[in-house]
C-alpha cells in the first residue's frame, strides 16, 4: 500500500514531468508555429508562405541594444545570399516584438531593411513570443522548406557558418 509521503512525491514527478514536456515546443526537429502579422505597411504576412524556402526568423526589437546591434550583420547576410533570395531559396523574416510602429518604422529606415519584416505591435504579449517560448531577445530560428526548425538561436560567425554550409556557398 502506498503511504501519504509516496503518494506525495509521485504526484511531485507526474507534475513536474509534465511541466518539462509541456516547454519544449521549440526544438531543432519540430514544426515551427504559424506566425500571422502586418507588415509595417500594414499588408498581413504569413511565416507558411515562405513554404519551400530556408528562412531565417529573427526576433528583435528596436529597444533591445544586441537585436539592434545584430542588423548590419543580418543586411551582410542577406545581401551575400541575395542570388539565393531572388532564386526563392532563403529569406529572412524579422519578427518585432515591438510596441511602438513609429519606432519599429525608424529602424527599419535607419538600417535599410531590406528583407521581410512583421509586428503585432503586441510587445511581450505577443501570441508567437509565447508560441516561440521567447523569454529573451534576440532569439532566432531557422526553418527548412518544410517548415521544421533545423537551427535556433545561432548568431554571428556561427550563423554565418551555418548559413554558408545550408546554402551551398564556399
Amino acid at each position: 500500500m502506498i503511504n501519504m509521503k509516496t503518494s506525495c512525491i509521485l504526484l511531485f514527478l507526474i507534475l513536474f514531468s509534465g511541466c518539462t514536456f509541456a516547454q519544449n515546443k521549440i526544438e531543432v526537429g519540430k514544426k515551427a508555429p504559424e506566425i500571422v502579422m502586418s507588415q509595417a505597411d500594414g499588408s498581413p504576412f504569413s511565416l507558411s508562405s515562405l513554404k519551400g524556402k530556408l528562412v531565417l526568423v529573427d526576433f528583435w526589437a528596436t529597444w533591445c541594444a544586441p537585436c539592434v546591434g545584430e542588423q548590419p550583420e543580418l543586411k551582410k547576410l542577406y545581401d551575400t545570399y541575395s542570388d539565393q533570395v531572388k532564386a526563392n531559396k532563403f529569406e529572412i523574416l524579422g519578427v518585432s516584438l515591438d510596441k511602438n510602429k513609429e519606432s519599429w518604422q525608424k529602424a527599419i529606415d535607419r538600417f535599410s531593411i531590406n528583407w521581410l519584416q512583421i509586428s503585432d505591435l503586441k510587445f511581450w504579449k505577443s501570441p508567437v513570443a509565447k508560441a516561440y517560448e521567447i523569454d529573451e531577445l534576440p532569439f532566432n530560428v531557422i526553418i527548412d522548406g518544410e517548415g521544421t526548425i533545423i537551427a535556433k538561436n545561432l548568431h554571428e560567425k556561427e550563423l554565418e557558418e551555418f548559413l554558408k554550409k545550408s546554402l551551398g556557398q564556399n
